[in-house]
């Protein structure tokens, strides 16, 4: 995969309203754009990211509203735009979720298969 880099996520919470600008997934929008080529694993507790689910709800804080990133709307974007996004199964089945819950163009695939394409990068970043 010449001139492709690949992120990997671990962590699915990164703090609401700090992030509410710019969370991770609108970084490696922006980076896929940037660089040419950027794919996205998913580890962890960010496999959640990736699972079909109604919208967040808006945060109220006072009479304040808060708008939070929605990492599957970000997703979809990635998806449009070419990027690769993968899921480790076994991280969603450890959270009792099943692969036929991910959203369309999401790969579901095991821990090692996952580890075995990063030689095939430019760069591999954790985020």
């Amino acid at each position: 995969m010449p001139g492709r880099y690949l992120a990997v996520v671990d962590r699915a919470y990164r703090g609401g309203p700090e992030v509410q600008f710019c969370d991770l997934l609108y970084l490696a929008r922006g980076l896929h754009r940037q660089l040419g080529g950027l794919d996205v694993v998913l580890r962890g507790s960010a496999v959640t990211f990736a699972v079909d689910t109604n919208p967040l709800p808006r945060l109220r804080v006072g009479a304040r509203y808060l708008d939070l990133p929605d990492p599957r709307r970000s997703l979809r974007a990635l998806l449009a735009a070419d990027s690769a996004v993968s899921v480790d199964e076994p991280a969603l089945r450890a959270l009792g979720l099943t692969p036929d819950r991910v959203l369309p163009g999401v790969v579901c695939r095991d821990s090692a298969s996952l580890t075995r394409d990063w030689p095939d990068y430019e760069g591999v970043w954790f985020l």
